[in-house]
């Protein structure tokens, strides 16, 4: 495992979000998960999760180390990664039950993130589930000081980054067919937060 790459916060933070998929991806066959990154999270949800198959992508830098994950872990049930660039890529040809990703929507710029549903949306068949990990705004106010200095210092980096607001994703959900029907508070701070598509035919003010 040495020529790995290991991301301190997958270890810390795969436990917590494996309770919430359990409950989330019970009856779910099929995931993609945008943005796996090392690939600790899909041998660690796989692993655990082993009714559904599991998708992962990221950009092509990502791929080798997803690969040494992946064969490390030996499971049949998680996929070699796709290459996705939420930036440049079209509509998704395939349809999943579920879509997972962690810690994106802060690195990305606004416009990616909003690129981003619309992809997730393109991906889910009806009634699917998106399930995003993160840390999140809501109403304009960090839910913890750290989080706001964590935002002040993504911001120094590159100024289109930044921690988003809730609201503002339930806006591109909306214009992705999706309405958010749960949210998790985790530790460090982080919130999971479920989406769900509606369903063909369904009025979009029912709960």
């Amino acid at each position: 495992m040495r020529d790995m790459p290991c991301a301190p916060a997958a270890e810390h933070n795969s436990q917590p979000i494996l309770e919430v998929l359990r409950h989330e991806f019970r009856t779910v066959s099929s995931v993609l998960e945008v943005g796996s990154g090392t690939g600790q999270h899909a041998v660690a949800f796989a692993a655990e999760l082993v009714h559904l198959e599991w998708q992962t992508s990221d950009l092509d830098e990502n791929h080798a180390g997803i690969r040494l994950w992946l064969a490390h872990a030996g499971l049949a049930n998680v996929r070699p990664p796709l290459l996705l660039d939420v930036g440049t890529s079209g509509m998704l040809p395939l349809h999943y039950d579920a879509v997972f990703s962690a810690n994106t929507a802060h690195i990305m710029n606004l416009h990616e993130v909003e690129k981003m549903f619309g992809l997730v949306s393109s991906a889910l068949r009806s009634d699917g589930v998106f399930c995003l990990y993160g840390p999140l705004r809501e109403g304009g106010d960090f839910n913890a000081v750290s989080n706001a200095e964590f935002d002040e210092s993504l911001r120094r980096r590159d100024p289109a980054m930044g921690i988003r607001d809730i609201e503002q994703l339930d806006d591109f959900a909306s214009t992705g067919a999706m309405k958010r029907v749960r949210r998790y508070a985790m530790p460090a701070n982080n919130m999971l937060v479920v989406w769900r598509k509606y369903r063909s035919g369904e009025r979009r003010d029912d709960t």
